[in-house]
C-alpha cells in the first residue's frame, strides 16, 4: 500500500468516528430536548400531530445544516427554531385552509359549563386557549414551559419588556375571567 492510500484510509477512519460522535451527541439533544421543542410547538400550532411534524422539521433542519453544533444557549436556540417551523407551518395552512374549517378555541362547552363541573383546572385551560393570540403564546412559553423572559422574547422576535408586560396583561385578563366564573357560579 502506498502512503497516500495509507493516509486516505486513515483520514476516513477519523472521519466516520467524528461523525458517530456527532450523531451520538445529536441523538442525546434530541432526547433531552425534543419534549421541550414539541410543548412549545403545541402551544402554537394546538394539534399534538402537527406539533410533533413541526418539532421533527425542526431537528432535521438543526442536523443537515449543522446549527445544532453552535447554540449558546441550547434551550432558548431550539425553542426558536421549532417556534420559526410552527409559525411557517401555521401560516402556510391558514393560507391554504378555508376559515370555516379552522377549529375555534371558543367552541364547545361554555366556561360556565365547565365551572359547574368542578374542573377548574380544565377552566384555566381553556380561558388560557381562549386568549388573544399575542398574550397567550408569551404566557404558555412563560408560565407553563417555565421560559424566562430573554428566552421568550429571543424565541418570538420581540423585546423583553414587551414579554414582561404581555405576560403581566394576560395573567390579569385571566384572574378577571376566573373570578366572573367564580361570581356565576355562586
Amino acid at each position: 500500500m502506498d502512503l497516500a492510500a495509507e493516509w486516505t484510509e486513515h483520514e476516513q477512519g477519523d472521519r466516520s468516528a467524528v461523525e458517530a460522535v456527532a450523531e451520538r451527541e445529536f441523538a442525546a439533544l434530541v432526547a433531552r430536548q425534543s419534549r421541550t421543542m414539541l410543548r412549545v410547538a403545541c402551544s402554537l400550532l394546538r394539534n399534538v400531530h402537527d406539533a410533533e411534524d413541526a418539532v421533527q422539521e425542526a431537528f432535521l433542519k438543526l442536523y443537515r445544516t449543522g446549527g445544532w453544533r453552535r447554540m449558546e444557549n441550547e434551550r432558548a436556540f431550539l425553542a426558536r427554531t421549532v417556534w420559526r417551523v410552527a409559525l411557517d407551518r401555521l401560516k402556510a395552512a391558514s393560507s391554504a385552509e378555508d376559515v370555516s374549517g379552522i377549529e375555534v378555541a371558543a367552541r364547545g362547552e361554555s366556561p360556565e359549563e365547565w365551572a359547574a363541573g368542578g374542573d377548574e383546572r380544565e377552566l384555566l385551560r381553556q380561558m388560557i386557549d381562549a386568549l388573544p393570540e399575542d398574550l397567550r403564546r408569551p404566557l404558555v412559553l412563560s408560565a407553563i414551559e417555565e421560559m424566562t423572559s430573554g428566552e421568550v422574547a429571543a424565541v418570538m422576535g420581540i423585546p423583553e419588556g414587551t414579554v414582561r408586560t404581555r405576560v403581566m396583561r394576560a395573567k390579569a385578563e385571566l384572574k378577571k375571567r376566573f373570578v366572573a366564573m367564580k361570581e356565576v357560579r355562586r
